[in-house]
């Protein structure tokens, strides 16, 4: 009896030692933790960032104001290392402020896109660290402005007045009837061996204006170089055939003619029936057109405008059948095709100045030789470039950039 109270006595003891210990231990964790809560609390806050600076952005439509400032002393160093940058937002000098952005610590500058024009703003910056932060730097007001120009696309506006300048002045000549140079264009100067050959031979002539639609530029030059054919094929009293890939350019196509046998003042000799419409199946037309040159067997081809993978088979075609061949188009991986094939290839721009080489009216004429002009300038400026910048000096350079560096 006596044995089993000591024993049980002892088990009590026991268990308030385990207690005591345990509570020993959780009194020291509790106190190191408090402890370096308070060390934590007694850390100071990051350094503030300096001179913060805001202004409106340039060169835009407004909505924009940049901010730049300071990096904290805190910043990569310190007692309290920076983790960033907290952008704040007012439309009074008082507040609220409300936090607009924030950016990575390193970062020296941010802007805000989200103002609005001709009203006054207040920004503050504050250092962010875990757990504090630094006493805002505040600045304004600053407002959002719209500007009248882009000073940097000054160089653009530059290269258009130029440009302009020179369009006027050879348009200006030309109409006073100065003849103005244009280097000769054997595809062209070759089309009235042709029409004179189709007259000869009492065979008609096929024009093909290519396979695309009136939107595209070669189509509109082709279209342009079918009038001057069409007159010159109403002088011979020759037949000219003329198939659409596109019932609208087949529209169009029918007014040019008519429009050259009336400037031939053989206005009674046009047939309606010989400028159709194919269809817009790509190789159906070919086959059709390759069906007219079997058939009707034209003394002359012309194939201007915009070609694809056809243009070697309908080049092909029309050489079997003995035709003189012209061909024209800006589609470069044509050209080899057409060069080959043909007799003559008006390559890339000679298709678009055949129709000022062509008619030789004033305002062509002068069009032709302000953009030749306008090729010559850039070209000297390129040359210059390469110089000065072998030289040493960008200068020159800077003046090309997109923006202008010269104005930032």
């Amino acid at each position: 009896m006596g044995n089993s109270r000591r024993m049980h006595q002892g088990i009590i003891c026991g268990r308030c030692l385990v207690i005591s210990c345990l509570s020993l231990a959780i009194f020291i964790l509790v106190s190191i933790a408090t402890a370096q809560v308070e060390g934590f609390a007694a850390d100071p806050p990051p350094a503030p960032a300096r001179n913060l600076t805001a202004k409106d952005a340039p060169n835009d439509d407004g909505g924009s104001i940049l901010l730049s400032w300071t990096l904290s002393y805190d910043d990569s160093g310190g007692a309290n290392d920076v983790v960033g940058y907290e952008i704040r937002r007012s439309t009074s000098p008082d507040g609220p402020f409300e936090e607009i952005k924030t950016v990575s610590a390193g970062v020296a500058d941010a802007t805000d896109e989200g103002v609005e024009n001709d009203i006054d703003y207040y920004y503050q910056i504050v250092a962010k660290d875990i757990g504090s932060v630094s006493t805002p730097t505040t600045i304004g007001p600053v407002q959002a402005k719209v500007q009248w120009f882009n000073l940097g696309r000054l160089n653009t506006l530059i290269v258009t007045m130029v440009y302009v300048v020179l369009l006027l002045y050879f348009i200006f000549h030309a109409k006073k009837g100065k003849d103005l140079f244009v280097r000769r264009i054997a595809g062209l100067d070759a089309l009235d061996e042709a029409v004179g050959r189709a007259t000869e031979m009492g065979k008609p002539i096929l024009y093909v204006p290519g396979i695309s639609f009136i939107s595209d530029v070669a189509t509109i030059a082709s279209l342009n170089i079918l009038s001057g054919v069409a007159r010159t094929v109403a002088e011979y009293n020759t037949r000219v055939i003329v198939p659409n890939y596109d019932p609208i350019v087949m529209t169009v196509a029918q007014e040019v003619v008519r429009e050259g046998f009336l400037a031939a003042g053989k206005p009674d000799a046009y047939n309606e029936q010989d400028v159709f419409y194919v269809t817009t199946n790509q190789f159906a037309f070919v086959a059709a057109v390759d069906g007219i040159m079997v058939r009707e067997r034209p003394a002359t081809n012309l194939f201007i405008g915009m070609f694809y993978a056809e243009s070697l088979i309908l080049a092909e075609t029309g050489a079997s059948t003995g035709a003189i061949q012209i061909a024209g188009t800006d589609a470069v991986a044509q050209l080899p095709f057409f060069i080959a094939a043909c007799d003559y290839t008006l390559i890339g721009e000679e298709l678009y100045a055949a129709s000022a080489y062509l008619s030789r009216a004033p305002l062509l004429m002068g069009s032709l030789k302000g953009q030749d002009w306008m090729k010559v300038f850039l070209m000297g400026c390129i040359l210059i470039g390469l110089i000065t910048i072998h030289l040493g000096y960008d200068g020159f350079k800077n003046l090309f950039d997109v923006p202008l560096t010269i104005f930032k």
